[in-house]
């Protein structure tokens, strides 16, 4: 290897070893908040469960069907929450990797757009949980047939519940996507704005894929990106490279 080649592939080998060493600091983020919540597993389960547990009768539970349930449910739900909670941390270092290579215009629309994914995907999830959990288990409670008692399994309770929260938390970053598509000038926001019927269907068509087969929860996911794209448009307009320059 000549020097010059040795002189170009010193910084790659820098930026391996950075891109390692924030990968590290991220997962070691997410197990300090691991090992602060594992002694609340049960406690933190029974929380998650309150939406469900409510509208059980009064002589059904919940239950483990399998042996190792009671202890790896908790278990894994706590480990997902660290991983949430430790979700601002692993953008800043993402950040902190990426902002080098930014020019000044750059990063003074990524910073808000950190934080705004952030906080978007915290509000999809806490939308999951205190609007669509209470309607969508109040339906499947009151619709069971006679003679059949309802007491859901723990950890398919835990995987229904989480696949929503993704559901919701990722389709709350609808106005990241549109605002990020404008800026970048692959999309005309005033273009997205005339697509507005098929966008309204499309909504519904991924709430029926993302949500369970219930209309409940596809209607409460599907308006919520219908809005939420809306507003996606009404700040593209503000980043757009052709209205900028307009």
């Amino acid at each position: 290897m000549t020097e010059e080649e040795a002189l170009s592939s010193q910084p790659f080998m820098e930026h391996l070893i950075e891109f390692r060493d924030r990968v590290l600091r991220s997962v070691a983020a997410v197990l300090v908040i691991f090992a602060g919540l594992f002694s609340f597993s049960n406690e933190l389960y029974m929380y998650i469960s309150e939406p469900i547990r409510e509208y059980l009768p009064e002589s059904s539970t919940m239950i483990a069907t399998e042996v190792a349930s009671p202890f790896l449910t908790p278990f894994k739900l706590t480990l997902v929450l660290s991983m949430f909670a430790a979700m601002p941390y692993i953008l800043y270092q993402a950040w902190a990797f990426l902002a080098p290579g930014l020019y000044q215009r750059e990063k003074k629309i990524v910073i808000p757009l950190f934080i705004s994914s952030v906080l978007l995907f915290y509000a999809g999830m806490a939308f999951a949980y205190y609007v669509v959990f209470p309607l969508v288990f109040l339906f499947f409670t009151s619709i069971a047939p006679e003679g059949i008692s309802v007491m859901p399994d723990i950890r398919s309770y835990l995987d229904f519940v989480l696949k929503l929260f993704f559901a919701f938390g990722l389709s709350f970053e609808i106005p990241i996507a549109v605002v990020i598509l404008s800026w970048m000038g692959v999309v005309e926001p005033d273009n997205l704005a005339k697509k507005r019927p098929y966008v309204f269907v499309l909504c519904f068509v991924l709430g029926m894929l993302l949500t369970p087969p219930d209309i409940i929860s596809q209607t409460l996911l599907a308006i919520p990106m219908w809005l939420l794209f809306e507003v996606g448009i009404l700040f593209g307009r503000l980043v757009s490279p052709s209205q900028t320059e307009a």
